[in-house]
């Protein structure tokens, strides 16, 4: 059953994930990086949240849903690391060298703040 509730919790930050970009791609598509940035940043400040609000006063199954499955679907490793590489490959060096950089230490603010925002 847990299997399940992660699946379904990591569609449904996959599904947050993709309208996100999709609305910054419709209205800017010179943006849609930053939407990716965005979503990794916001899925740390849940995750922080969640990491902090739920240690010793939850289920470990429910943290499992909300970090592991929604966080999980709404972050994106790969795509935090490919959309540079196409970038630098089409010879925007300092757009894809500014994602590089900003896009852990806004993901590490971010995880901070949703912990400071939980205490």
């Amino acid at each position: 059953m847990i299997l399940i509730l992660v699946a379904v919790a990591g569609a449904g930050g996959c599904v947050v994930r993709f309208l996100g970009e999709y609305l910054v791609r419709r209205h800017n598509p010179t943006l849609r990086p930053w939407a990716t940035v965005a979503a990794n940043a916001v899925g740390c400040a849940i995750a922080g949240l969640a990491t902090y609000r739920l240690i010793g006063h939850a289920d470990a199954h429910l943290k499992s849903v909300i970090i592991t499955g929604f966080c999980g679907g709404l972050t994106t490793f790969s795509s935090a690391l490919a959309i540079p590489a196409i970038l630098q490959r089409q010879h925007h060096w300092s757009y894809s060298i500014a994602l590089v950089l900003t896009t852990p230490l806004l993901c590490g603010a971010f995880f901070v703040l949703g912990m400071s925002l939980a205490h």
